[in-house]
């Protein structure tokens, strides 16, 4: 019998809030965001071009700097560099640090994995891999089922962060070797609906936190929904331009 695949499935904290979609409330959590950040950030930002002005370097040192400065200290987590596979790694001694370490150094493969690590409930982040059982590549068309419906989440987060960061994002159904994907099509349906709620109604905290980072620190603000929805084509050519705008 085969085991059934649970891919590191998206849980939010019971504590974390979502914008409130009234003006006041999302413009206050705003405004406390920038705060938050241009405090950590002093130095980087105020002295910051935007990135638009010359070509957009991703380096994911650029990452770790900014994840680790962000929540290092309050979650005594930090983003490490990895071999061939991604993993997370809770922190073994009261004083220790969990690990978020993504492969080969990839800038792509840092998201990903922060995406997984913001979904993640605090009991999932004491857990080795958050506690579930990774399917590798070469999964049956059963275990890919289960694969891409676990996946809608933290995908949808790394788009967010991707378009944030300027860095062009590629769906995944990382099944090369096995039966391919169920349905990508639904998936990216799946996956693009998911972020658009994501925009509506606010992000998990600490997504909303280092999503926010991200656009400061690349200089994407003012330009991201008209980016958002140009990438959305891209990704769904088939969906009219009034089903994916973001206005």
């Amino acid at each position: 019998m085969l085991p059934v695949i649970v891919n590191r499935v998206p849980l939010v904290d019971p504590g974390f809030s979502r914008a409130e979609s009234g003006g006041v409330e999302t413009a206050r959590l705003q405004v406390a965001m920038d705060t938050v950040t241009r405090q950590k950030f002093p130095l980087v930002l105020n002295g910051l071009k935007s990135h638009n002005t010359r070509p957009m370097r991703h380096d994911p040192d650029d990452l770790i700097m900014l994840f680790n400065d962000l929540f290092r200290d309050e979650y005594r987590t930090v983003l490490v560099r990895g071999g061939d596979e991604p993993e997370y790694l809770p922190a073994t001694e009261p004083d220790g640090f969990a690990q978020i370490i993504f492969a080969h150094g990839y800038y792509a493969s840092a998201l990903h994995e922060i995406s997984h690590w913001c979904i993640a409930g605090e009991y999932r982040r004491r857990l080795r891999d958050f506690g579930y059982w990774y399917c590798p590549d070469g999964r049956s068309a059963k275990q890919q089922r289960a694969f891409e419906k676990a996946e809608i989440k933290p995908q949808a987060l790394e788009r967010l962060f991707s378009v944030a960061a300027g860095a062009r994002f590629h769906i995944s159904v990382d099944n090369l070797s096995g039966t391919g994907a169920w349905d990508e099509d639904a998936f990216r349906r799946n996956v693009t609906a998911q972020a658009n709620d994501y925009l509506e109604h606010g992000l998990p905290a600490r997504a909303g936190q280092f999503f926010q980072t991200l656009r400061l620190f690349y200089g994407t603000e003012a330009g991201f929904n008209e980016v958002w929805n140009k990438e959305t084509r891209r990704l769904m050519p088939e969906c009219s331009v009034t089903d994916t705008e973001v206005n």
